[in-house]
């Protein structure tokens, strides 16, 4: 007969009681005081257990035992980089903070090491006491990945959350608790940094930017005003971002778990920490059936596509901070699983965004800034098909995250963003002089140069859609200084160009204009008025084509397309050096090849939303007036007779006297 005692202590039992409340109080950034008395009174109650045991022990008893100490020994040995604590190696804290807080089946609490033989001796630790067997799994996976990743040591205490080690009194007893230690990285996540009003000069302060700082985003500013302190901060996060989750997949891991919560920063070492990889999937690890199937080439690709999906929610997120209201970023999402190019995000968040939000719209201006470099980068982080995400390393040399010290090599894709970009800009303005217009005509211009599309068989994917007409470099669109007899105000003017099933080459065109006729004197202050919509269809289809250019022109046309001194002008921009790297043209194009379309008859309907008091007059001079503001080419749509450019988002068709009407693409529902 041998007795065995037990020692309770309640301890570690009352923590976790306390960490238990803490979980489900509020969520605001306060650190709250743990509820209960700090000097609880510990007893110790000692339970004799009466237990027989034989002298003599059987074979298979012994060979069970002795499996069962050595695949306990292994999982040790599997454990050795990192320390196995004891709970009396800590002093509990008395406050837990909200950026710290874990899952459902975790509890999450603050300690200070106090064994002076431990070479963390008074260092402030997080204790994740993990409950489910889920939890402990990604518990377990988190050591595993550390072993891996801790071979270069400075890149993972810089960029990765630093895993000390755990507390587990049987490493075989699936009902014993398991608890992560790791280190502490400030009390906030990433997601409680951007939801404080004042985010911007706390983080600033946090980071402490200096001059080494500024110099490692290529920047020349330290201060300056709202946008450019944002967008310098943005890089300096983003950097350390993509250079954190970057160093994750140079070791063969991704970490599926990439977002707001699971970054902290570190007011040490002034770095982002990505999160703990306790969700980290090898890139090796599909079974025998799916590598016959599957690549795993394949698979790393994929998996490395949706960790920078998740680093472009992230960007979204930090640039715009209207994302951060639920309601909004569910229309951002909902904007990209229905089949929408990101490269549209622009035209949609314009209008899906407030005007007058608290953010001011500085997320907008960011992203517009560098000839509109950060919806660029934006669009190849969100791409809808894995193999065109960018990757991390070409991320960093993007010219959104490069300052203008830096110089990057623009690749031709870059350029053509620019000048679209550039273009819509302009267009938005709706200031047309006769400087705006030049530019405008001799950038579009340039796009058809650059036309990435040139054959008819690229446009039969991506021709269909809707299309906002943005600028016509033959016709004023809206008000001017004439004095008409009706005012109308344009809304929008749209062409939706649908494809027919049979032949694949015919589409269907539909021209769709709203406007108000404003009958009352006070027009001016007064917008309101009848509403009404006209509606123009048509069918054509596409050919091959090639555009001439005539050496000897007349200009006919008040606000011609192209002049030979514009031709001059493009001519003079594409031999400089800037250009010569990337188009080397030595002399204008005599001809272009086009999308050449081939129109049927049309149908044209108006409708009102109120009879003008049975004033048939009065409605023809409405209708006059539309016509007159809006481009002919929009009534007749056999006017049209080929598409210059084409890419995901913009759009350029020329007309019979060379006008050139530039298109923007809508979202599938708008």
């Amino acid at each position: 007969m041998a007795a065995i005692g037990v020692y309770l202590t309640p301890k570690m039992e009352y923590v976790e009681g306390r960490c238990l409340s803490f979980v489900n109080s509020s969520t605001s950034l306060k650190l709250w005081p743990i509820i209960g008395r700090r000097n609880f009174p510990i007893r110790r109650k000692r339970i004799e257990v009466n237990c027989s045991m034989s002298n003599t022990m059987s074979p298979l008893e012994s060979e069970e035992d002795a499996a069962t100490l050595s695949s306990s020994d292994s999982l040790e040995d599997e454990f050795s980089h990192v320390t196995k604590f004891k709970m009396s190696d800590f002093k509990i804290r008395n406050r837990v903070s909200i950026g710290l807080g874990g899952r459902g089946d975790e509890i999450v609490f603050e300690a200070m090491v106090n064994d002076p033989h431990s070479p963390l001796y008074k260092t402030r630790v997080v204790l994740r006491q993990l409950i489910s067997g889920r939890a402990k799994r990604r518990g377990h996976r988190a050591i595993e990945v550390l072993k891996r990743l801790a071979r270069r040591k400075l890149m993972y205490h810089s960029y990765s959350m630093q895993v000390h080690g755990y507390i587990c009194p049987s490493m075989m007893d699936e009902n014993s608790s398991f608890t992560l230690v790791h280190g502490h990285h400030g009390s906030a996540s990433l997601r409680h940094w951007l939801q404080r009003s004042d985010w911007l000069p706390t983080l600033e302060a946090t980071l402490s930017l200096d001059q080494e700082s500024v110099r490692r985003v290529g920047d020349d500013t330290i201060g300056g005003p709202a946008i450019s302190r944002q967008l310098r901060l943005i890089r300096i996060l983003m950097r350390d971002l993509l250079i954190g989750v970057n160093y994750v997949h140079s070791h063969g891991l991704a970490h599926t778990e990439l977002r707001l919560e699971n970054l902290h920063i570190s007011a040490v070492d002034k770095h982002i920490k990505v999160g703990i990889l306790g969700n980290a999937s090898d890139f090796n690890e599909a079974g025998p059936a799916d590598n016959a199937s599957y690549d795993n080439m394949d698979r790393r690709r994929m998996m490395i596509a949706f960790d920078m999906r998740c680093v472009g929610f992230i960007m979204a997120k930090m640039v715009l901070r209207e994302l951060m209201d639920p309601t909004i970023f569910a229309k951002f999402k909902a904007f990209l699983t229905k089949g929408n190019d990101p490269s549209c995000l622009r035209e949609f968040l314009l209008h899906a965004v407030k005007r007058n939000s608290s953010a001011g719209n500085l997320g907008i201006q960011i992203l517009d800034r560098n000839w509109g470099a950060g919806w660029h980068l934006l669009s190849v982080l969100l791409a809808p098909k894995p193999l065109d995400r960018i990757s991390c390393l070409n991320a960093l040399r993007h010219p959104f995250l490069c300052g203008p010290k830096w110089r990057v090599n623009l690749s031709i894709d870059l350029i053509r963003w620019s000048l679209g970009s550039t273009t819509v800009r302009i267009a938005e303005e709706y200031i047309y002089g006769q400087q705006q217009r030049s530019r405008l005509a001799h950038f579009v211009e340039l796009m058809e140069m650059l036309n990435p599309y040139p054959k008819p068989k690229h446009w039969l994917g991506l021709l269909p859609g809707k299309w906002r007409l943005l600028y016509c470099t033959g016709r004023h669109i809206g008000l001017t200084l004439r004095q008409p007899s009706v005012r109308v105000l344009i809304g929008e003017a749209y062409l939706t160009i649908s494809k027919v099933s049979k032949p694949n080459t015919t589409f269907s065109a539909a021209s769709h204009i709203s406007f108000t006729v404003m009958a009352g004197r006070d027009w001016a202050h007064d917008k309101s008025g009848v509403g009404g919509k006209l509606q123009v269809d048509s069918f054509f289809r596409l050919r091959a084509g090639r555009r001439l250019y005539l050496k000897e022109e007349t200009i006919t046309s008040k606000f011609p397309s192209a002049t030979p001194d514009a031709q001059a002008s493009i001519l003079k921009r594409l031999s400089s050096k800037k250009w010569r790297k990337v188009i080397p043209i030595n002399k204008f194009p005599s001809s272009l090849s086009v999308a050449k379309l081939v129109s049927n008859e049309i149908d044209v309907m108006m409708s009102l939303n109120e009879p003008l008091i049975g004033n048939m007059e009065l409605a023809q001079k409405a209708l006059q007036e539309v016509r007159t503001q809006i481009p002919p080419e929009m009534f007749d749509l056999s006017k049209i007779v080929c598409g210059t450019y084409l890419d995901s988002r913009l759009l350029v068709l020329r007309s019979v006297n060379g006008s050139a009407l530039f298109f923007h693409r809508c979202a599938n529902d708008s």
